[in-house]
């Protein structure tokens, strides 16, 4: 088994495999639903919002609970070669990534359930009479507003503080020391935002 565990590529896909054979087995098999039924479609895509909402999220607290608290502890000479030039690079690859598929995933689960406008104008197309939508459309905009911060702030600067793939090699050291920070501000506005987004997205399931 070690030769199989050792390649996260074998994992990641034979994991993706083995849920996609549930989904299957248990939907279509037991439950007798088709492929093409709003609830079968319904499982499929919450499924890879919650998984896709994992890596994003999972990122955003590994960035912000893990490596910028703990970067001042790792001398200077190390951060560049390890840090800045691979680490942080391929977590940022599956960070803004993660943050993409989640916002589809959840926006055609929104659609498939047809609650999408609703949730989108908070409730007032139903005269704010469904604290359903209003509490999802909270969660929603919230997410909204943290993807368009990893995509148009968070990820710029830190291409620009990293010189990710050499774009950026001329910078002087306080201008990426300004893009860092300003990638760090932004993260953590994020971080702030992801737990309220959370329980809007839970409640809203649960709740009503």
């Amino acid at each position: 088994m070690a030769w199989f565990l050792s390649n996260i590529r074998y994992v990641a896909w034979t994991s993706l495999a083995v849920g996609l054979l549930l989904l299957i087995y248990f939907g279509i098999g037991v439950a007798g639903f088709g492929f093409t039924d709003s609830i079968y479609i319904e499982a499929f895509l919450r499924w890879t919002h919650v998984l896709t909402g994992i890596m994003w999220i999972g990122h955003l607290y590994y960035f912000n609970f893990t490596q910028i608290p703990n970067m001042p502890k790792i001398p200077e000479e190390h951060r560049g070669p390890a840090i800045a030039k691979v680490i942080a690079p391929a977590a940022l690859f599956w960070f803004r990534w993660g943050a993409m598929l989640t916002l589809i995933t959840g926006l055609l689960l929104a659609a498939n359930q047809n609650y999408l406008v609703e949730a989108l104008t908070l409730g007032a197309t139903e005269g704010f009479l469904v604290p359903k939508h209003i509490l999802i459309g909270i969660g929603m905009w919230f997410a909204i507003i943290m993807f368009f911060n990893v995509w148009f702030i968070i990820w710029p600067n830190q291409q620009r503080a990293l010189n990710i793939n050499n774009k950026f090699p001329d910078l002087a050291a306080d201008v990426k020391a300004g893009h860092g920070k300003t990638a760090m501000l932004f993260s953590r506005t994020n971080t702030f935002l992801s737990v309220p987004m959370l329980v809007a997205m839970t409640g809203a399931s649960t709740l009503f």
